[in-house]
């Protein structure tokens, strides 16, 4: 807290935000003048902030879930690791990451900070440390005040939009340049630090990769990252949208986690042997994921647009094969070193809430290594056009994750139980909406 305080005083910080992830990623929190932080009574706010909707609904109670009676306060507590600057406010500003508990202290098991330190204890458990990299897909597109018009590629410094696909190209994304370079400044000023950016496959599509690290300072990082990227944008009159499918005719976005264990106490990657040969417990953090990811999809494909991102045919995985360098299945193998051997997940989605996502297929991982499984055999042909498995639709995710007794154990049946109330709303809500699909096809023809 001192070094806290010292950082703050030393940059004339006047405000700090302080927020909290909740279930979809979204930044929820207050604003406080800084010596009302150190001087005032522990952060507050109500228990709902973990029960609501994209759409800012709340699911109705069941035999499962029931909502805080009195919708009591829950208590916040900083992380001062997570302290860092919020460059694009106009007055000197600071933002401040919290997690979530009771009064008596007690960690919230329905706040993602919660869910992924709950994964990672059970490594901790057992002497190892998971390792992360997780790479985050994302659209440039024009400002979309009518929720009917459909997204549009957005015009770079040519004076054109984007309309052909145009994978790693370096001229496409000089055409971005001025938004980058603030996207670099920003995040510079935040102390995040990009690996690689890339022009991706889509219209004015892109992707930004991180150095590996520590999965909760991953998580943190991604949270952090995409506010980043929308003021970037916006500062260009353009929007961000991480949304898995935004536009019909693109490919999706997602977020791809790129996963590997090491021992606490040596520092060696559990996944390669003496002699830089697979283990055991590799091919058993493979067989975990294709034994659990159908069950987790829910997490790592949280809305129903997410589905849309799931097609025959496409970059976009469809099933839970796996095999070496090949991005056709949803279980990639890069090639590398023994000590930096890994595992790529390239199921989630880029609008999926990274705390979630990454607790989901850690534990998937940790299922295999616990239960011994075996893989089937690598993929090493062209799977895009084949199923296996994963859900294609959210109510049927939803089904898989909430009936698992291994996904309960695991996660908490508070979690679970929450986690799905809420997606059952969120499924109701879409489907209050009708579609230009609908019209097009059914309104003279049936």
């Amino acid at each position: 807290m001192e070094a806290a305080r010292a950082w703050l005083r030393e940059r004339n910080i006047q405000d700090i935000e302080c927020i909290v992830p909740d279930l979809a990623g979204v930044a929820r929190g207050k604003m406080m003048p800084t010596e009302k932080f150190f001087s005032g009574p522990v952060m507050t706010m109500p228990a709902s902030i973990f029960a609501q909707t994209i759409s800012g609904s709340y699911p109705e109670d069941d035999e499962r879930f029931q909502h805080n009676a009195t919708d009591g306060d829950l208590y916040f507590k900083a992380d001062y690791g997570t302290l860092t600057a919020v460059p694009w406010e106009s007055d000197p500003t600071a933002q401040l990451i919290h997690d979530a508990q009771t009064r008596d202290g007690t960690p919230v098991e329905t706040a993602p900070r919660n869910v992924l330190k709950r994964i990672l204890k059970l490594y901790q458990d057992k002497g190892w440390e998971p390792v992360v990299a997780p790479e985050i897909e994302f659209y440039l597109v024009r400002p979309n005040t009518d929720p009917d018009d459909p997204l549009e590629p957005p015009t770079g410094r040519s004076g054109r939009p984007e309309v052909g696909r145009q994978s790693y190209s370096i001229s496409a994304l000089n055409e971005f340049d001025d938004l980058i370079d603030d996207i670099y400044d920003l995040s510079e000023q935040q102390g995040l630090e990009i690996d690689t950016l890339i022009h991706e496959e889509g219209a004015a599509q892109m992707e930004i990769n991180l150095r590996h690290g520590a999965p909760l300072e991953l998580a943190d990082q991604v949270f952090l990252f995409k506010r980043t990227i929308r003021e970037a944008a916006l500062r260009h009159d353009m929007y961000a949208t991480f949304m898995s499918k935004p536009m019909s005719n693109q490919p999706g976005s997602a977020m791809h986690i790129h996963q590997s264990v090491v021992d606490s106490e040596t520092g060696q990657n559990i996944f390669s042997g003496p002699d830089g040969e697979e283990t055991p417990e590799f091919l058993s953090f493979i067989a975990g994921h294709q034994a659990y990811l159908p069950y987790v999809t829910c997490v790592m494909a949280p809305f129903v647009n997410s589905y849309r991102r799931f097609a025959r045919n496409s970059t976009s995985p469809v099933n839970v094969y796996w095999g070496y360098d090949n991005r056709t299945v949803g279980l990639r193998v890069p090639y590398s070193s023994p000590q930096a051997r890994r595992l790529e997940n390239r199921v989630p989605g880029s609008d999926a809430n990274p705390y979630l996502a990454i607790a989901a297929s850690l534990a998937c991982g940790y299922l295999g290594m616990m239960k011994g499984l075996k893989p089937d055999a690598p993929q090493s042909v062209d799977c895009s056009d084949l199923l296996k498995s994963l859900p294609r639709g959210l109510t049927e995710a939803v089904n898989l994750f909430e009936n698992s007794e291994e996904i309960i154990e695991i996660f908490g049946e508070t979690f679970v139980a929450t986690y799905r109330a809420i997606k059952q709303e969120e499924f109701e809500t879409f489907m209050s909406v009708i579609s230009p699909w609908e019209r097009e096809y059914l309104l003279l023809n049936v």
